[in-house]
């Protein structure tokens, strides 16, 4: 699955493959261990309000060859409530675009937005106990906290949010990532 990868902003109009994708990944990454979902009605509208209000969660998508294959939302932290917290809201790949580095370049945009938005550090929880979301996390710099929610079911990770500077010849450059072509 190579090819230039890009990713953009989300809009209202790209809801029929973020239901698709988020339907997909989850019931391909969850299941058995949680019920399977559908993409019902109510997910639809869930994710066209989520779309189209103007609120303070962001997010992107990602496209090759023109079909939209993984999205990442950021916003502010909801569990702990903290100005300078933000937290990685939903990142999803079409499970036929999983360890194709979609999901890298999603994160590195995610990470980057954060850091654009103030956020000092962040925060995402997942389900406890999978593996292959753990592996992602680490790799992509997050480091597990400790901290966990609904009984045990759900772990959290952070990320502190440095500026993505790095030195070439002894000068500072910013690094930003805007497509990203993956082999």
């Amino acid at each position: 699955m190579g090819g230039i990868l890009n990713i953009r902003p989300a809009a209202p109009g790209d809801v029929d493959p973020i239901v698709r994708i988020y339907v997909d990944s989850w019931n391909a990454a969850f299941v058995p261990r949680m019920p399977a979902i559908e993409a019902d009605a109510a997910r639809f509208n869930r994710w066209r309000n989520s779309l189209a209000e103007s609120s303070v969660t962001r997010w992107w998508l990602a496209e090759r060859g023109g079909n939209i294959i993984g999205f990442v939302g950021i916003g502010p932290c909801r569990d702990p409530i903290d100005s300078y917290l933000g937290e990685l809201d939903t990142i999803a790949i079409d499970p036929k675009a999983w360890r194709t580095g979609v999901g890298k370049a999603l994160m590195s945009v995610a990470l980057e937005g954060l850091r654009s938005a103030g956020y000092h550090s962040a925060v995402l929880w997942t389900l406890s106990d999978y593996p292959q979301a753990e592996n992602f996390y680490i790799a992509t710099g997050w480091r597990l906290t400790g901290a966990t929610r609904q009984d045990g079911e759900q772990v959290r990770y952070d990320h502190e949010l440095q500026p993505p500077d790095t030195e070439v010849d002894g000068k500072k450059c910013e690094v930003v990532i805007f497509n990203t072509e993956i082999p």
